[in-house]
């Protein structure tokens, strides 16, 4: 995350890896205030087991986009709202908008987009772990369980 201030969004990603068994490392890194700490972290990334990277930042939001391009795992990032900004679309615009060589996988903003991020993670890391990858058929099964009960419940008579 850019700042402490996006836990309150990144809760819902956390809480989302928590329940595919995932205990992601969580650090509060900016682009712009603390930029050798974003190297240091992208440079050794890999080295330290981590698979893909998540990151969050909202305004000019920089930090997915730096640390994509200083590493060769797939970045997602996560567009932070801000009270400051225009709703998002700041950081939305800044972390979707990269150039080519240097992709980063971008979701919606907010907390929609935190807990698609950590789906878009657990997506790419299944690739390689047939146990997560039963638990991903698992929460997708459950998805539409859900929607088909809701569906069930409606009365489309009128």
């Amino acid at each position: 995350m850019g700042s402490d201030s996006d836990m309150k969004v990144m809760k819902s990603c956390i809480e989302q890896l928590q329940e595919f068994g995932i205990e992601p490392t969580v650090r509060v890194i900016s682009a712009h205030r603390t930029p050798q700490m974003a190297a240091e972290f992208a440079d050794k990334a890999a080295a330290n087991g981590t698979k893909v990277i998540i990151a969050a930042a909202g305004m000019a939001a920089h930090l997915a986009g730096s640390l994509a391009a200083r590493t060769t795992l797939p970045v997602i990032g996560v567009p932070i709202d801000s009270d400051k900004g225009v709703g998002g679309l700041d950081a939305l615009l800044s972390t979707v908008q990269m150039p080519p060589g240097v992709p980063v996988a971008t979701v919606a903003i907010g907390k929609a987009g935190a807990k698609n991020a950590a789906i878009l993670a657990v997506q790419i890391l299944a690739l390689s772990d047939e146990a997560l990858n039963r638990k991903l058929s698992e929460f997708k099964a459950e998805q539409a369980k859900k929607v088909m009960e809701k569906d069930a419940g409606l009365d489309l008579k009128d």
